[in-house]
């Protein structure tokens, strides 16, 4: 019989936290619950353990949706009321901003939506038999599976032609982005136009691959609160797109009355939050790397008649801010704004920061070094990926 535990706390990565002679963390359990255990792998402070045998069982417990829960490494907690799901992730939040940031504010309340048929972007493995879908957890195997219930339909459908229709063979990625219409970036050995035409016929209405691109126009068009938003699969937007209509609305709200202000979007994109800004602000500036978002994102201001944004090719460190700012917008990477981009905000402080987290660690940081100088006003949970342990957020600041 594996060890018997009782389940305390959630832990960021999809984990719940329960102590023996030493800190456990554990995959597949509910913080109450007291499960049975098997230790997979021994750290010097800590385990790591899978629960096997639920002993006694939380009201929260829920039967999976998916067939290949629990082999597929794409989502985490669905065996977890989605209620439950957002209360955790607060709790994992208001840990890391008290034990890592040193910051004594309680989550406000969670921006979500659905927790199904969400996702309108994916990234999906192929393995050397041509089978399609997503990586094993801890593995490169490929999981395969009829449909994702996180998928958008359209990207189910189009998924399901390309297995029908053998097209897959010789690929390693797919990547599928499905707004009014369907394109694919494909990525592999020795490709070219035929391996494209075909996924044409399949119905796609344009495609990539490798760096060069095919017939068809190789982008998706978004409704954007009222704006025309066009992305390329080579481009990153919000899979969650219903959601992040809201997160925009609610940002702009936010930050009214703008008449007159100028706000700096450092880690752009395409516009997402540019775009809506720009209607009611004096100027923005659009601060982008990636040449194909920007390309996107000259695309959308053309489409929408936006004449006070414009885009700047260049990373955030590269970027050098020549004047002031009124506002700033941050949503870097997972690991956070680089030292070089903290002392540029805090060198050239705007009187309102807006900062949007993807690892709630490194949000806990990044607010701890600007305390410096500013009060944080709000943080809040923006569940962009129900059903994994993925942890996005939204922090207002005020320069003191």
């Amino acid at each position: 019989m594996g060890l018997i535990l009782k389940s305390l706390m959630p832990a960021y990565g999809g984990y719940t936290i329960a102590r023996d002679e030493k800190v456990i963390f554990i995959k597949g359990a509910i913080p109450g619950e007291v499960v049975e255990v098997d230790i997979e792998e021994r750290k010097k402070r800590y385990s790591v353990a899978s629960a096997v045998n639920v002993v006694e069982s939380s009201e929260d417990r829920v039967a999976p949706e998916c067939s290949a829960f629990g082999i597929c490494g794409g989502c985490h907690l669905q065996f977890i009321s989605y209620e439950r799901q957002l209360a955790m992730k607060d709790e994992i939040l208001l840990d890391s901003l008290t034990r890592l940031g040193g910051i004594e504010i309680a989550p406000g309340s969670a921006l979500s939506d659905s927790q199904w048929n969400y996702r309108h972007r994916a990234g999906f493995k192929v393995s050397r038999d041509g089978d399609i879908g997503f990586f094993k957890g801890s593995s490169r195997d490929v999981v395969t599976f009829d449909s994702c219930p996180l998928m958008d339909g359209a990207i189910n459908t189009m998924l399901r032609k390309i297995k029908e229709t053998g097209a897959a063979l010789n690929l390693r990625e797919i990547h599928i982005a499905a707004g009014d219409s369907p394109v694919v970036l494909l990525k592999g050995r020795d490709l070219d136009r035929t391996i494209c035409d075909k996924f044409i016929e399949i119905g796609f209405s344009g495609v990539a691959y490798n760096d060069l691109d095919a017939p068809g126009p190789a982008y998706t068009g978004f409704d954007l609160n009222g704006m025309k938003y066009t992305v390329s699969p080579r481009t990153f937007f919000q899979s969650h797109w219903r959601l992040n209509t809201k997160v925009v609305d609610f940002i702009v709200n936010r930050l009214m009355p703008l008449s007159g202000k100028r706000v700096l979007d450092l880690y752009a994109g395409a516009g997402n939050f540019s775009m809506p800004l720009a209607v009611h602000a004096e100027e923005i500036v659009a601060v982008e790397e990636n040449r194909y978002a920007v390309e996107d994102g000259i695309r959308n201001l053309k489409l929408n008649n936006i004449r006070n944004c414009r885009f700047v090719s260049s990373s955030a460190e590269k970027y050098k801010i020549k004047k002031k700012f009124d506002i700033v917008i941050l949503d870097p990477p997972r690991p956070g704004l680089t030292s070089e981009v903290m002392e540029k905000i805090l060198e050239n402080p705007p009187g309102s920061i807006v900062y949007i987290s993807c690892n709630p660690a490194t949000c806990a940081r990044d607010l701890k070094k600007l305390k410096e100088k500013y009060e944080v006003l709000s943080v809040q949970q923006i569940d962009f990926f129900p059903n994994t342990f993925h942890i996005e957020s939204v922090a207002f600041l005020r320069l003191g």
